[in-house]
């Protein structure tokens, strides 16, 4: 049975989705979670973390499937 990981970043990460859906799910996730962080860490301290909103780029994510045996 196929099942689905994610390469957030370059990075696999460790769970396993049973559809491509959810996986894109959680992918995006990442993504907004990635947003967050440096939304948080701008407005901390915003001479060492840069953050403009219009120009942030989305870290690259692949969803990949396996047959898990």
């Amino acid at each position: 049975m196929e099942k689905y990981k994610i390469i957030f970043d370059g990075e696999e990460q460790d769970e396993v989705f049973d559809t491509e859906e959810a996986a894109e799910e959680y992918a995006l996730y990442l993504c907004s979670c990635t947003r967050e962080g440096a939304e948080i860490l701008h407005m901390s301290n915003p001479g060492d973390y840069d953050y403009d909103e219009d120009s942030f780029e989305n870290p690259d994510y692949e969803i990949v499937e396996f047959d898990e045996d």
